[in-house]
């Protein structure tokens, strides 16, 4: 059975990056999956991608060698049975705010004893390359379980939250901590209660032995972040590539694309 490389990665205690996908591209999925990123997470929360086209997104990335994550929609136990039996690699889970909703997170992503995932699905073992019977035996070694801290309530429940067993990576999402924290007449966080805030993530993550995990904007901000002690590291997704790549590129045609836009 093929190796979590993203998750061994993390063992080590090294960085692992990776982008988001929002586009519900398979084509792209093929071509970013041979780019060098550690893993590429299939946005299937915040986007219009489907099942279907989500486990071929699955399929396209682990064919490229890459390690194929779903964030599911919540966290449910059937959106995480549902994205396993498809191929996903590991389970990105929004909003988990309490040790309950961790816990559940974490038995829905294994096989009993040590969960209560049911057993079923056909092309799951084709991404990890293994026999059906391989997979059963080891897919609760190999899957990568990250859970989301993305709301004040979670950071509060930080120290239950992250010691629940079985935890690979907690990660952080900014915006919707971020909007968690807006005071009552709708002003945003100061930087430094967002600072405290992440800073208090980071110190229990590394309390508890769990790598802490950030979305990041840049190449430049993840490396600002691995230096500060943060491993499981997104940088973007494809369309805020696709579309810093191509404004670049208008922008050096300076007056030129001027015309172009108002003709």
């Amino acid at each position: 059975m093929r190796p979590n490389a993203a998750k061994q990665l993390l063992r080590a205690g090294k960085p692992s990056v990776g982008t988001w996908l929002s586009l519900g591209s398979i084509t792209a999925s093929r071509f970013l999956a041979r780019v060098g990123f550690s893993w590429l997470t299939v946005d299937i929360e915040h986007s219009l991608v489907d099942w279907e086209t989500a486990t071929h997104m699955f399929a396209a990335i682990a064919e490229g060698g890459c390690v194929a994550l779903a964030r599911v929609p919540a966290n449910r136990h059937d959106h995480i049975k549902r994205v396993l039996d498809n191929g996903a690699h590991g389970v990105v889970v929004p909003m988990v705010n309490s040790r309950q909703e961790a816990e559940e997170a974490v038995a829905a992503m294994l096989y009993p004893p040590h969960g209560n995932r049911s057993v079923g699905g056909s092309v799951h073992a084709l991404n990890f390359a293994a026999t059906p019977q391989d997979y059963y035996a080891r897919a609760n070694d190999e899957l990568l379980k990250v859970i989301q801290c993305e709301h004040i309530q979670a950071v509060e429940n930080a120290d239950a939250i992250f010691s629940v067993p079985g935890i690979d990576a907690i990660f952080v999402g900014p915006n919707d901590l971020a909007a968690s924290m807006r005071s009552k007449d709708n002003k945003p966080p100061s930087a430094q209660a967002t600072k405290e805030a992440m800073d208090h993530i980071l110190k229990t993550c590394k309390k508890h032995k769990v790598p802490a995990g950030l979305h990041c904007y840049s190449a430049e901000e993840a490396l600002t972040r691995i230096e500060e002690g943060w491993q499981f590291i997104a940088i973007g997704s494809e369309l805020r590539m696709m579309l810093t790549a191509a404004g670049a590129e208008i922008k050096k045609l300076g007056s030129v694309a001027t015309t172009l836009a108002n003709y």
